[in-house]
């Protein structure tokens, strides 16, 4: 049987499941529901699933054996929503991608060989479980790794910004602020001169850089010296390293923010790092070579990073690709109600047959063409 033909069998389950994600969202690592709802349809399927990885309760892993020696294909799901949007970032159509290209691949190991993985990654919004998945082994056995994303129009994988989450959390003394200002240490005071010396360091950062933050706590009342205030920044950058300098640097004007103005800080990470990521070319050629074959639309080059994403850490370990199936509506932005409503229309059912199809075949020629893994991993050493 083809893939096209394995395909048409499971389209009306992939779409209900597409259509159940959108119609129950749930934040990260609160996708209880929509992770049973993955994992019930991998058990249909034979796939043995361990659920909890990681330390993440709605992180999963299912796989499928062939008993013959092969390579080990993984696709990576995620399913949290954003708060009062829903599926406003199309993680509906990630999963459906990711289970419908690793049921498609299932059904031909037993006679190609090889292995099939498919792995439930809570939270990419917000704390993302494929940065402990990286860190704790979940792809040392894994030969690659693959996802993909819902965007306005398809396009190849590309690069993604690093980025640190980082929390300035600063302590004064509260003192009435008419009566006797002189016995208070104002801790907005020293916010708002991290932000100053932040806005001074802009100046002299590479264009990729991008330092933006909020403040979360600045005081209870006009009246009163704020003892406690607290900013939230997102340091990015096309590589780690440079992120890394950035911090420290940003760490200093902290500290400089309070021998300003007397007070304390503690700085902490309030989500986890990202790395940036690194898109296999070997991998990524094969890819975008189905999805033009499968797809009615074009597929464009790789876009500059602007975003960041846990599937940056996942490159770092594992040969990997990010690429993009496109919604048919040049345009559409991320984030919104009207993303989430275009992942259920006709559209979002082409980007799901698109793209599942393209993953699986991807996955069933690496499997039958050792040259072409041989490739892949070359670069990954070489990288």
């Amino acid at each position: 049987m083809s893939l096209e033909k394995n395909y048409e069998a499971i389209q009306n389950e992939l779409i209900q499941i597409s259509n159940q994600l959108y119609e129950n969202p749930e934040l990260g690592d609160q996708e209880f529901e929509s992770m049973k709802l993955l994992v019930k349809y991998l058990k249909s399927y034979d796939f043995e699933v361990e659920t909890g990885i990681v330390d993440r309760p709605t992180a999963f892993r299912a796989e499928y054996t062939s008993g013959k020696p092969g390579p080990t294909i993984a696709y990576l799901a995620e399913y949290d929503a954003l708060p009062g949007i829903g599926h406003g970032c199309g993680h509906n159509l990630i999963a459906t991608f990711a289970v419908g290209a690793g049921v498609i691949l299932r059904q031909h190991v037993d006679e190609i060989g090889g292995k099939v993985v498919v792995l439930g990654t809570p939270a990419e919004e917000t704390s993302g479980a494929k940065v402990p998945m990286s860190e704790q082994g979940t792809f040392d056995d894994i030969d690659v790794a693959m996802m993909v994303h819902g965007a306005d129009v398809s396009s190849e994988s590309g690069p993604m910004l690093a980025m640190d989450a980082l929390q300035f959390d600063f302590t004064g003394k509260a003192a009435h602020a008419a009566a006797s200002p002189e016995k208070g240490i104002n801790a907005l005071d020293a916010v708002i001169q991290l932000f100053n010396g932040i806005n001074a360091l802009r100046e002299h950062v590479p264009d990729d850089v991008r330092i933006h933050g909020i403040i979360t706590k600045g005081g209870e009342a006009a009246g009163i010296v704020p003892a406690e205030a607290t900013a939230q920044f997102y340091i990015r950058a096309n590589e780690r390293k440079l992120v890394d300098e950035l911090g420290a640097k940003v760490r200093n004007i902290a500290e400089g923010a309070c021998l300003m103005t007397g007070a304390s800080v503690e700085i902490s990470n309030y989500e986890l790092s990202y790395d940036n990521m690194i898109t296999n070319q070997a991998l990524s050629d094969t890819f975008t070579r189905h999805m033009k074959s499968y797809s009615a639309n074009p597929v464009y080059p790789a876009v500059p990073a602007t975003g960041s994403a846990d599937m940056g850490n996942v490159s770092q370990v594992v040969p990997s690709i990010h690429p993009y199936a496109g919604l048919n509506e040049p345009g559409l932005v991320f984030h919104t109600t009207e993303f989430a409503e275009k992942t259920i229309t006709p559209d979002g059912e082409a980007a799901i047959h698109d793209a599942v199809l393209s993953l699986a075949h991807t996955g069933y020629d690496i499997i039958v063409n050792k040259d072409l893994l041989h490739a892949i991993k070359e670069e990954f050493e070489n990288q």
